[in-house]
């Protein structure tokens, strides 16, 4: 412990650590007003009746949308993705590809004219390898550049590993230029896939290539002033994005260690924008503008404040991890997506009136379990969603009888539970099933028949096997993991991106906003005396919510990173929301102090900005604001 806090005296800079300061104390003050305007006032009727405790119903706790609602959420929703969309990545990146085959290995390229080239930059397509970069005066005489910096059998100038597909990259070389008129390309491994060549001449401008017929010379108009997140695959994406890429061709993909539809819906964006970063990190941030919605709908029907309701809404739109995980082409913003639709319609089933028929409830139930199934067929974390939609479910039936009593118990609760088990583990496993579709295209097996042949069942229950079993051995090192206990206090970010210039960096990092994690924790705790005093039944599905996607990480021992908190972080959001909305019900003037939290996370989103989102920043300001704690990677 000593230790501990000598590492953050030493390596904090005053002025990160006065804002730490603030912040915390902030937040202690922001819940000692909650729990004063909690408290009963003395000598009032409330004050006597301290210890008479209300009855828990869920009868009609749910709250409806009114004409009022759509307006700031529709404003809301437009200014969250006017930020989320700008800055998303380049529009523009090669399309076209020359294939390296056993039937043409080597391509050829002739300038016209002796040129003199100091540097060769590629855009690297699917499949890994090596390409060795020849050059010649005469087309006659050949001679091989060299990474003079690696070994024997591992010089090729121009790698292309599988961490750096669709990437630009700077061709290594043991000259400082060369004079060439013909340039060699060979492919070490086969199949492989390349892009585009820029080619740059001794006064440091790309070479003029116009009237050069080459595929690798056709699209110079995409060549970046430099490699960098923007214009680039980084972290995860050189999985999903590829596989998007992948199932479009018909490829069988490289990455089959998660279940295919968030990888489709990747491909969407792909399909729409091109193999671009915009493209293929599209899908993702409109899922993160689209979460919006039945966020808003959920807390809007949990507590029926349009204030509280926006407010914590907006939070979660500006929340750091939300952001930047939603503008990554990986599959867990759909997975965080469909648990909150699940779950929103879970609720809704849970708290309508308990007069209504089946008939006028399943909707809700089918929905939870439509959205509950997408959400598995794009990553299994859901499945510990599962776990608390069971546990609501459970408790709608005994809160209702046992507030009703056994009239019509049987035959309610047998059609309760063939719809469920419908809804719930049927849907979702013929979802799961043909969301491998392009899989089994891809293995050759023609589309009519698929369905009704064992081999694609077969292929389907293998990737099952190799999942667990992967995802069972993922233990190795990396510098950025975290556990669960370091996601409870944010002390370890997974920094995605970072590129250092003269006095400056460019940053790239994924952690929870210090004001969501800490205020959210204390809200939680907040809820239970709340929930003792009050029996608001949000507080149930707040916790069990994130019960559920917070526990399972505590005796999972694979490998993880403080991404897998994002599902748990929803939950968060609505803990706070809990606590606005009491605020707000107490005494409608405490809006002013709901509105001074919500602008302080815009107040951090903005500070924090650089390192979101990878815009350069300088080196001293990163160390002076933004490196609140030791394990912040960008000081």
């Amino acid at each position: 412990m000593i230790d501990t806090l000598r590492n953050y005296f030493l390596t904090i800079r005053p002025s990160a650590m006065g804002l730490t300061v603030v912040l915390i104390g902030l937040i202690v003050v922001f819940f000692v007003k909650y729990q004063k305007e909690m408290a009963p006032r003395m000598g009032t009727l409330e004050w006597i009746r301290n210890y008479d405790r209300p009855r828990f119903t869920l009868d009609g706790r749910r709250h409806p949308l009114e004409r009022k609602d759509f307006l700031p959420l529709l404003i809301l929703t437009a200014a969250y993705a006017v930020v989320a969309f700008t800055n998303l990545g380049s529009a523009e990146a090669p399309q076209s590809f020359f294939s390296f085959t056993e039937e043409k290995d080597v391509v050829e390229l002739d300038l016209g004219q002796k040129q003199t080239i100091t540097s060769v930059m590629y855009y690297t397509g699917l499949y890994p390898g090596d390409y060795d970069l020849f050059f010649s005066s005469n087309g006659s005489n050949w001679i091989r550049l060299r990474d003079d910096t690696a070994m024997e059998g591992e010089d090729a100038a121009m790698p292309q590993s599988y961490a750096d597909l669709f990437k630009w990259q700077y061709a290594k070389s043991d000259r400082q230029s060369f004079e060439a008129r013909y340039i060699r390309i060979a492919a070490r491994n086969l199949p492989m896939e390349l892009g585009e060549l820029a080619l740059y001449g001794s006064d440091g401008k790309l070479i003029d290539v116009t009237g050069v017929d080459s595929v690798l010379l056709d699209e110079q108009g995409t060549i970046p002033e430099e490699p960098s997140w923007f214009n680039s695959m980084y972290f995860d994406e050189i999985y999903h994005g590829r596989a998007a890429y992948e199932n479009l061709n018909n490829i069988y993909p490289y990455e089959i260690t998660h279940p295919p539809l968030g990888k489709l819906i990747i491909a969407l964006g792909v399909e729409i924008f091109g193999m671009t970063p915009f493209g293929y990190r599209f899908m993702g941030t409109f899922f993160g503008v689209l979460m919006l919605l039945p966020l808003y709908l959920l807390l809007k029907s949990m507590f029926g404040r349009t204030r509280a309701a926006l407010c914590g809404t907006a939070l979660f739109a500006f929340e750091f991890m939300h952001f930047t995980q939603t503008r990554i082409a990986t599959i867990d913003t759909y997975a965080v997506f469909f648990i909150l639709a699940s779950t929103l319609f879970m609720w809704r089933w849970i708290s309508a009136p308990y007069a209504w028929k089946l008939k006028q409830t399943w909707k809700d139930l089918a929905l939870s379990g439509l959205f509950f199934g997408l959400g598995c067929a794009c990553k299994w974390t859901v499945v510990y969603c599962g776990m608390g939609l069971a546990f609501l479910w459970l408790l709608r039936l005994v809160a209702k009888y046992s507030e009703r009593g056994m009239a019509g118990f049987g035959k309610e609760v047998a059609g309760i539970v063939g719809l469920s088990v419908l809804f719930f583990v049927a849907v979702p496993v013929v979802i799961y099933c043909l969301s491998y579709i392009p899989y089994g295209r891809a293995l050759g097996i023609p589309l009519p028949q698929m369905l009704g042949r064992k081999d694609y069942y077969k292929m389907i229950w293998d990737n099952q096997v190799y999942m667990f079993e992967y995802h069972r051995g993922v233990d190795q090192s990396h510098p950025y993991s975290s556990r669960w206990w370091q996601w409870l206090f944010d002390t370890r970010p997974i920094l995605y991106y970072l590129h250092y210039g003269a006095e400056s960096k460019s940053a790239l990092g994924c952690f929870n906003s210090p004001l969501v994690s800490w205020a959210g924790l204390t809200a939680l705790f907040a809820m239970i005396p709340a929930f003792w005093k009050r029996r608001n039944p949000a507080a149930i599905l707040i916790w069990i919510g994130y019960l559920s996607q917070f526990l399972p990480w505590v005796v999972i021992t694979r490998t993880t990173f403080a991404y897998h908190y994002f599902g748990a972080t929803l939950f968060l959001v609505m803990a706070i929301t809990f606590v606005f909305a009491e605020l707000i019900e107490r005494r409608p003037r405490n809006d002013r102090l709901v509105y001074g939290f919500t602008a302080l996370e815009l107040v951090l989103f903005g500070l924090f900005y650089p390192v979101l989102t990878g815009v350069e920043a300088s080196t001293e300001f990163c160390l002076s604001f933004l490196k609140w704690l030791p394990g912040w990677p960008w000081g």
